[in-house]
C-alpha cells in the first residue's frame, strides 16, 4: 500500500557551481501533492573542488570514474553533516541529482557525479539517484527533469522559468507538459564576473553599467540552437564550443559583455513567451535575484511575473528532485517523453538500499 506522507532529503548541485543544495522536506498526497521545506542549506564548494568541477568536460571516462568515487564520498559527508546538524530522524530516502560532469545526449551519453551505491552505505539511508541516464538510453535528452514537478507542485502558473546555470522553461500546451533549455545564463555571466574578481553579478549592477554590443548580440541570437525545435537541452560543452569563443573574439570590456549577454537572455526568454496575451510566469533560481535582468524581462514581455519566497527561489530544484525520488519509490512516472523526447514516459532513477 502506498504511503500518503514522506519525509525526504533532496540534494542538487547545479552547473553554476554555487554549491550543494540540501533540503529536508515533507510531502503529502491527497489527490494533489503538497510540500513543506523544513530545513535547507547550501554548502559552497571550496577552491579545490571548484577547480576539479570546472575541468570535468575535458576528463576521460576513466578519469571521471575516479573523481566520482571521491565526489560521492564528499557528497555523503556533506549530507551526513546536514542530517546530524539538524538532528533528523524520520527520513524515507535521500533523493540526489548529483553533479553533471558531461552531457551529450545526441551521442547517448550523460554522466552525473555522486550517484554511486556507496552513497547509501555512507548515509545509512535509502538513496534514489542517477535520474538522467535512463532517459538518455530511451532516446531522450535526459533534461530537463524538473517540469513534472512544475506540473505537480506549481500548476497555478502558465510558465515556470528557472534561471540557473542555464535558463529553462516549462509549460503546458494542449494538455501536454513541454519544457526545454532556453539559453545559457549564470554559467556565462559568472564566468565573466570572475575575471574581474566577483563570484557573481550582484543584482545585475555590473551588467547595468555596461553597453550592449550590437554585433555580438546579433551573433549570439543567430546561434543555430535557438532555431531548433524542442525537446532540446544545453551543456557546458556547447557553451565552451559556441558561446565563449564568440564572446572572446570581440575583445570587449567585461561590463559590456555582461550587459550584452543579459540582453541576449532577455530576448531569448521573450521569444518563447506569448506576446498576444498576458500569462503568469514563476521565476526561480539564482537569476531571480538579478534585478537588472528582471527589468529587461519586464520590458520585453507582457508577463505577470511572480518571484516566490526565498526558499522556493533557491531550493526548487532540490525540492523537485526529492519529489522525483518519491515518485520512483512509488513506481510512478517521473519523467515525461513530451519534455525529454524519450520514446515513452517512465519512472527514472536508481534506488540503492542502505541494507545491501
Amino acid at each position: 500500500m502506498l504511503k500518503n506522507n514522506y519525509n525526504i532529503i533532496g540534494v542538487m548541485s547545479g552547473t553554476s557551481l554555487d554549491g550543494v543544495d540540501i533540503i529536508y522536506a515533507s510531502f503529502s498526497y491527497f489527490n494533489t501533492w503538497e510540500y513543506t521545506i523544513i530545513k535547507s542549506e547550501t554548502i559552497p564548494y571550496n577552491s579545490d573542488w571548484l577547480t576539479v568541477l570546472n575541468q570535468l568536460v575535458s576528463c576521460s571516462k576513466d578519469e571521471l570514474k575516479e573523481i566520482d568515487k571521491t565526489y560521492t564520498s564528499y557528497l555523503g559527508t556533506l549530507i551526513l553533516q546536514f542530517i546530524e546538524k539538524h538532528k533528523l530522524k524520520d527520513i524515507d530516502a535521500v533523493c540526489s541529482h548529483g553533479h553533471t560532469a558531461q552531457h551529450d545526449p545526441e551521442h547517448g551519453y550523460t554522466y552525473q557525479l555522486g550517484n554511486l551505491p556507496k552513497l547509501a552505505r555512507i548515509l545509512r539511508q535509502d538513496v534514489v539517484c542517477d535520474f538522467r541516464v535512463q532517459d538518455v538510453e530511451l532516446g531522450g535528452q535526459g533534461a530537463p527533469l524538473v517540469p513534472i514537478g512544475d506540473a505537480l507542485l506549481f500548476s497555478d502558473f502558465d510558465f515556470c522559468l528557472n534561471l540557473g546555470g542555464f535558463s529553462n522553461v516549462s509549460t503546458e500546451i494542449d494538455g501536454e507538459r513541454i519544457a526545454f533549455d532556453v539559453c545559457p545564463m549564470n554559467i556565462v555571466l559568472n564566468h565573466y564576473t570572475k575575471i574581474i574578481g566577483f563570484d557573481y553579478d550582484d543584482g545585475g549592477k555590473l551588467a547595468a553599467s555596461g553597453m550592449v554590443h550590437a554585433a555580438l548580440l546579433h551573433e549570439l541570437n543567430a546561434l543555430p540552437f535557438y532555431k531548433a525545435e524542442y525537446p532540446k537541452s544545453l551543456g557546458l560543452e556547447w557553451v565552451m564550443a559556441h558561446v565563449f569563443p564568440l564572446i572572446d573574439s570581440k575583445n570587449l570590456e567585461t561590463h559590456d559583455i555582461l550587459r550584452t549577454f543579459v540582453e541576449h537572455i532577455a530576448i531569448q526568454i521573450g521569444k518563447i513567451l506569448p506576446v498576444t496575451k498576458s500569462v503568469s510566469l514563476l521565476i526561480t533560481g539564482g537569476g531571480a535575484f538579478n534585478s537588472f535582468l528582471l527589468e529587461r524581462l519586464k520590458a520585453l514581455t507582457t508577463c505577470e511575473i511572480t518571484i516566490p519566497n526565498q526558499l522556493v527561489i533557491e531550493y526548487k530544484e532540490a525540492l523537485i528532485f526529492g519529489l522525483l525520488g518519491i515518485l520512483k519509490l512509488r513506481g510512478e512516472i517521473n519523467c515525461l517523453k513530451s519534455v525529454t523526447g524519450a520514446n515513452r514516459n517512465h519512472s527514472t532513477g536508481i534506488i540503492y538500499s542502505h541494507t545491501k
